[in-house]
């Protein structure tokens, strides 16, 4: 059972290497040592919880009794699970909880002893410089390794990229969707309308990188630039008619 046995960390290394050990008795039970934690884990038993200690060692206990505890509790009742599940998936259900628990813990120390803002990102940077139990147990800590270092490497050339990208996000976001076509006509039908579809003020064919716009009343399509109306202008209208529609309503 967890209890404040061991030294209690005060500085932020002392609490990144109370955290270390604890990880590493936590990754030998659902590795190394899964044969061992499998059979104490009996869904027979009462709620268990799986504790990782600061010497690096592991134990499997019910939780302490004292309300409320002195540090954060790990995941209750694990065993009742290990039956109910594929042991792939258990293992990392309790891997998971287990990762979860070793940052409550951590933090719980730098609240009590007062750490500040800085304290505590260096605390967690430390910390995320290791991979999750999670991902020593699944097998994908060295993948996220590799994949982190490509990122690192390729920085400075995907930002401006990155940039580029976002603003071609945007601008076709604004654009409105091809003129409409009948819901029962053909694939290659609809293909030919879009590639046919021009505009009914200067003629021109469609084209995916302009700004268009449909008239409500006559329902022809047109370059926001021919009629003068640019996104954010649509924006603010609900029904829009072109000039030639308006023209006709303004008659006597």
């Amino acid at each position: 059972m967890e209890g404040i046995t061991h030294a209690i960390p005060r500085t932020v290394e002392e609490v990144f290497s109370d955290f270390r050990g604890r990880r590493a008795g936590l990754i030998k039970a659902l590795t190394n040592d899964m044969v061992k934690f499998y059979q104490t884990c009996d869904p027979e038993k009462e709620n268990l919880c799986l504790y990782g200690l600061p010497n690096e060692t592991w134990e499997v206990n019910l939780p302490v009794e004292e309300v409320p505890p002195e540090l954060p509790e790990p995941a209750l009742g694990i065993n009742f699970a290990r039956d109910g599940m594929q042991e792939k998936d258990w293992v990392s259900l309790v891997a998971v909880h287990s990762d979860s628990w070793l940052l409550s813990v951590a933090f719980y120390f730098g609240a009590r002893f007062g750490f500040g803002k800085n304290e505590r990102k260096r605390l967690f940077q430390m910390i995320n410089e290791l991979p999750t139990i999670f991902e020593v147990v699944t097998g994908n800590a060295k993948q996220s390794k590799e994949l982190s270092g490509n990122n690192n490497n390729s920085k400075s050339k995907s930002s401006g990229v990155k940039s580029r990208q976002t603003e071609s996000v945007t601008k076709v976001a604004k654009m409105p969707s091809p003129p409409p076509k009948d819901e029962d006509e053909s694939e290659d039908e609809e293909e030919d309308d879009e590639q046919g579809a021009v505009c009914g003020a200067c003629g021109d064919s469609y084209g995916t990188d302009e700004f268009w716009i449909c008239c409500d009343a006559c329902e022809k399509w047109f370059h926001g630039k021919c009629v003068k109306i640019t996104p954010a202008k649509a924006e603010n209208i609900k029904h829009y008619k072109c000039p030639s529609c308006s023209n006709k309503r303004s008659r006597p």
